[in-house]
């Protein structure tokens, strides 16, 4: 499919995940703005390799995805856009009675607030073309929980929610709303935990992948980023003008149990 002529917006895109769905949307034709809070020649030289190897317009912009201000502005700054993905994030673990309010205050205005912030902007620019595709990059704990993840599992379900929220609202206004739900992803901040695991475990590589880091995926493989690039993509099809307001998992079994 072709997605030229089409603008895409992706949060925390940089790398990971993020990174992934910028590539897969380049390839398939559309201009796209990647994100994230650091504003270093490294960013717009990514930006600038994305757009000459896929013949698109890629351009990078700094905004911090905890300020909703900022969030507002990287829409208006960009001239809007067709297609948003929502993808910013942030993690941390720790016991509820022992989780620090500031790590509970910035996972849910970066992975929820700044999802409904980017959304608000960018809807009318969406409803005046007829025509909008908004990917919510959820997980599989916006639909079952782990422990010591409250603030994480809160936002991710929140995300959930949002997205059936906004595609109830645009229902036939050509304007669909998704959420994309991964279970653990080969990115590169997860390859840095690998050694560390492996100490700790005192397992070689491929052990501490399958019986530690995927012991809740029962594929007991990674998804890739560039997976969630496809589906983000097939989100944008016509094929998918009528899947709207649902989650689409892509986490190797992990929800099936």
């Amino acid at each position: 499919m072709t997605l030229q002529g089409k603008r895409a917006i992706i949060t925390g895109s940089n790398s990971g995940i993020g990174l992934g769905v910028a590539e897969a949307l380049a390839a398939a034709g559309a201009d796209v703005v990647i994100n994230s809070f650091t504003d270093r020649a490294e960013d717009h030289a990514l930006a600038a390799d994305l757009g000459a190897r896929h013949g698109v317009t890629a351009v990078y912009m700094a905004a911090d995805m905890s300020q909703g201000d900022a969030c507002r502005a990287l829409i208006s700054l960009a001239g809007g856009c067709d297609i948003l993905v929502n993808n910013a994030g942030i993690q941390h673990v720790s016991p509820i009675e022992t989780f620090p309010v500031d790590k509970w205050d910035a996972i849910l205005a970066i992975n929820l607030s700044s999802a409904f912030h980017t959304t608000a902007a960018a809807l009318p620019g969406m409803r005046a073309k007829g025509w909008g595709r908004i990917v919510n990059i959820a997980s599989a704990h916006g639909l079952t929980a782990s422990p010591f993840k409250a603030a994480y599992v809160a936002a991710k379900h929140g995300m959930v929610g949002l997205s059936k929220t906004v595609a109830l609202e645009c229902a036939g206004q050509g304007i669909t709303c998704n959420a994309i739900c991964p279970g653990y992803v080969l990115t590169p901040l997860v390859e840095a935990q690998i050694p560390d695991q492996m100490k700790t475990h005192g397992m070689d590589r491929e052990t501490v992948i399958r019986e530690v880091m995927l012991d809740r995926q029962p594929s007991k493989q990674f998804a890739t980023s560039a997976q969630i690039g496809g589906t983000t993509v097939f989100l944008c099809s016509d094929a998918a003008d009528q899947i709207t307001g649902t989650t689409i998992s892509v986490d190797g079994g992990w929800t099936a149990l």
